[in-house]
C-alpha cells in the first residue's frame, strides 16, 4: 500500500512539477506528516526530490527527472484523455484505469501533456440522462471480471413476463454503457435449456431468433444473485460487440414502434414535440410534416409503440395535438379531456347531470 502511494506521489510531482505538502495530503488522502515521511523515503531511494520555501515553495523534482512517452502524437494523447471514463470505470472495478491515466500524464513530454490536460480541464463525460440515477448494480465487477477471463456465471435474472426470476447459465461476452444504463451482452451457456423470444431482454427486444446460443441482451442492474462457474468458455469466433450493439438498438427501436397514429400538430404543437416526445417520434413529425393548412396546423404521422403508450405522450401537447387516426387513441384522448375539465369546473358550473331539479315539475 505504501509502495504504491510513494509511486503515486512521485508521478504526481512528474505531471505537476511543484506542489505543496498539504496539496499533495489532500491527493493521496493522507496527512501532511505523512507526505514528509514519504518524501524523506524517496529521499533516501535516491529520487531527487527538493523543497522550495516561501510562498511559491512547494515540492519539485530535479529538472528532467521523468520518463519520457515517445512515438505518441498531441492527437493521439488528447484521445487517450477524453477515453478516460472514471465513473464507469469505477463501477467496471478498473481501478488501475486511473491509475495509468496518471502514469500516461507523468510520462508525456510536457509539450503533450499540456495539451493533453487542456482536454481534461475542459470535456467532462456525464452518461445517465437529466433526472435520472444511475442504475444499482452490485453485480457488475463480477460481471467484468466474468467478461474479461471468459469464464461461465450462473444469473438469477428477473424478467418482465412470468415467471420473473429465472436461473440462467450465461458465456459473458461483453458489457456495454448505453444511456447511464449496463447491459450484459452474453449467449446462454451449452448446458441452459434453449431460450426464444424476448424473456431476457430488457424490454422489447433481444437476440434475433436462430440457434439457441445466440447471444442476447440483459439489464444488469436486473441480475439478482450471480455465481461463478468453473471452467471457461471460447469467445465465438469474429464477435464484434459494437456490431452487435449497434444492430440490437436498431432492431430494438424498430421493434418498439410497431403502430402508427395521424395526426395535427399547431406550429406550437411541432415544436414543443421536439422536446417533449421520444425521439423517434419528435424526429418523424418533422419527416412527415405536411405543409401547413390556413390555420398554420400540419399533418404528420408518428410512430407509437401503443395506443396506450401514446395517449399518455400526446397529453404532453395538451391542445395543440389532434389524433385523427386510430380512432381509439382519439376516444380516449377525448375521454381524458372531459374527465379534466370537470375536474377543473368549480362546482357551482358543473352539470346537473343526473341530479334531481330542485324546482320540481
Amino acid at each position: 500500500m505504501r509502495a504504491s502511494r510513494l509511486l503515486s506521489l512521485l508521478l504526481l510531482l512528474q505531471t505537476r512539477e511543484r506542489m505543496t505538502a498539504r496539496q499533495l495530503a489532500a491527493e493521496l488522502e493522507v496527512s501532511v506528516r505523512t507526505v514528509y515521511r514519504d518524501v524523506e523515503s524517496l529521499s533516501a531511494a535516491g529520487v531527487p526530490v527538493y523543497a522550495d520555501r516561501g510562498p511559491d515553495g512547494g515540492y519539485r523534482l530535479l529538472n528532467g527527472y521523468r520518463t519520457r512517452l515517445t512515438g505518441l502524437t498531441a492527437t493521439e494523447a488528447e484521445s487517450l484523455t477524453l477515453s478516460a471514463l472514471p465513473g464507469p470505470a469505477s463501477q467496471l472495478g478498473l481501478g488501475d484505469v486511473l491509475a495509468a491515466e496518471l502514469k500516461l500524464m507523468a510520462a508525456l513530454p510536457p509539450d503533450l501533456r499540456t495539451r493533453a490536460s487542456r482536454i481534461r480541464e475542459r470535456f467532462h463525460l456525464d452518461a445517465p440522462g437529466w433526472f435520472r440515477t444511475p442504475d444499482d448494480v452490485p453485480h457488475l465487477h463480477a460481471i467484468a471480471d466474468a467478461v474479461w477471463n471468459q469464464h461461465r456465471i450462473e444469473v438469477l435474472y428477473r424478467r418482465w413476463r412470468r415467471p420473473q426470476q429465472v436461473t440462467r447459465h450465461l458465456e459473458p461476452l461483453g458489457v456495454v454503457l448505453k444511456a447511464g444504463s449496463w447491459y450484459l451482452i452474453a449467449r446462454p451457456a451449452p448446458s441452459d435449456p434453449p431460450d426464444t423470444g424476448t424473456a431476457d431482454s430488457d424490454t422489447a427486444g433481444d437476440a434475433p431468433d436462430g440457434i439457441a446460443r445466440d447471444p442476447r441482451t440483459y439489464r444488469v442492474s436486473r441480475v439478482l444473485t450471480l455465481r461463478a462457474l468453473p471452467g471457461h468458455f471460447d469467445r465465438p469466433h469474429g464477435f464484434d460487440l459494437a456490431a452487435f450493439w449497434a444492430a440490437y438498438a436498431e432492431r430494438f427501436e424498430a421493434d418498439a414502434y410497431r403502430e402508427h397514429a395521424t395526426v395535427k400538430l399547431s406550429p406550437d404543437g411541432l415544436t414543443r414535440s421536439q422536446i417533449l416526445l421520444p425521439p423517434t417520434m419528435a424526429r418523424a413529425a418533422l419527416d412527415t410534416a405536411t405543409p401547413p393548412g390556413p390555420d398554420g396546423w400540419i399533418h404528420a404521422t408518428l410512430p407509437i409503440e401503443s395506443v396506450r403508450h401514446a395517449h399518455v405522450e400526446f397529453l404532453k401537447l395538451g391542445a395543440d395535438v389532434e389524433v385523427i387516426d386510430p380512432p381509439h387513441l382519439r376516444d380516449m384522448i377525448a375521454d381524458t379531456a372531459r374527465a379534466l375539465a370537470a375536474r377543473y369546473t368549480p362546482d357551482h358550473t358543473r352539470p346537473t347531470i343526473g341530479r334531481e331539479d330542485p324546482r320540481g315539475g
